[in-house]
């Protein structure tokens, strides 16, 4: 039965990830010696291996191609993200040249200050899928991906099949499915329902919440991992709030600004492991990694934050 099946394996996955969960480091202050809080991490339901709660994207930030200026920001925000105690770094062929540039501004030691590695399958061609993984693995400079998810459901069948033996040959960590703009969501449905998969990624924010009637409480059914994609809505959220006093819950959950309360938000609901917000800016990185240091709200504030962002 496929249910049992998938139960059996995410039973032994987890048996087998706890034992490997040195290999993702515990997070300390970003500052060695300094008495701010740790990042928030939050477990991956299928192996209880600890992940950063805020990643980074890169779909048009990371799009720079060979501008010498761009590369040189670049690296400046990847390390203001692994100083912050950063992990997991998402991407895509269909990003331009992201990956490429992520090869080229990656610290040496990515992996060992405790880079998770996350792209995706984007092909219509269902066998064209491992040379794509491949080419994308080359350009990132990598031995193994952690994370390979099928890019908006796109031929999804058959890339499914690719990336679960991958998996079953540990050439990848873990395999997900992505969707973005609220699309197609009862189809994820159904795949999250069916299919053994260890993430899903979605579009997820204070004001888009349709994730929370039915994908939401059925990823934390089924044992999935979430990353919230389009946190800001490419920003048009931070600018709505911009110039606008954060109300006083924001020194409760231990906010600034509106953009890490924003942040704040997606993380603290219960099936939510990670946000990938992205951005090209040095302090915007630094701004979002401050988020979600304090006491995360509870459901009741979640409502009030939801509802005082709704009358900016």
């Amino acid at each position: 039965m496929p249910g049992f099946d998938h139960d059996r394996r995410r039973l032994l996955h987890a048996a087998t990830g706890l034992i490997a969960a040195g290999a993702l480091p515990r997070l300390a202050p970003a500052v060695a010696g300094s008495t701010a809080p740790a990042a928030l991490t939050k477990p991956i339901p299928g192996s209880g291996e600890r992940l950063p709660a805020i990643g980074m994207g890169t779909w048009i930030t990371f799009n720079v191609g060979d501008d010498a200026q761009a590369l040189a920001v670049r690296r400046e925000i990847l390390e203001a993200f692994f100083a912050a105690g950063g992990g997991m770094i998402d991407a895509s062929p269909m990003y331009g040249s992201a990956e490429a540039v992520l090869g080229k501004t990656l610290p040496t030691d990515a992996t060992q200050r405790g880079l998770i590695a996350a792209t995706k399958v984007w092909t219509s061609d269902g066998n064209a899928g491992a040379r794509e993984i491949a080419h994308s693995r080359a350009l990132w400079g990598l031995p193994r991906f952690d994370l390979l998810q099928v890019h908006n459901l796109l031929a999804w069948e058959a890339h499914i099949e690719t990336l679960k033996a991958m998996r079953a040959a540990g050439e990848v960590r873990w395999i997900g499915m992505t969707t973005s703009h609220g699309r197609r969501h009862r189809e994820l449905e159904r795949i999250m329902a069916r299919e053994p998969i260890d993430f899903v990624q979605l579009t997820y924010n204070i004001v888009d919440r349709a994730a929370e009637e039915r994908l939401l409480p059925l990823a934390r059914e089924r044992g999935i991992a979430v990353i919230a994609n389009r946190p800001y809505r490419r920003g048009a959220l931070p600018d709505r709030a911009a110039g606008k006093p954060l109300p006083g819950w924001g020194r409760e959950i231990g906010c600034d600004t509106w953009p890490q309360a924003l942040l704040t938000f997606i993380v603290a609901h219960p099936a939510v492991t990670c946000a990938i917000p992205a951005t090209s800016r040095v302090d915007h990185m630094r701004e979002n990694m401050a988020a979600a240091r304090g006491p995360l709200p509870d459901a009741a504030l979640r409502r009030r934050m939801a509802a005082d962002f709704a009358k900016l």
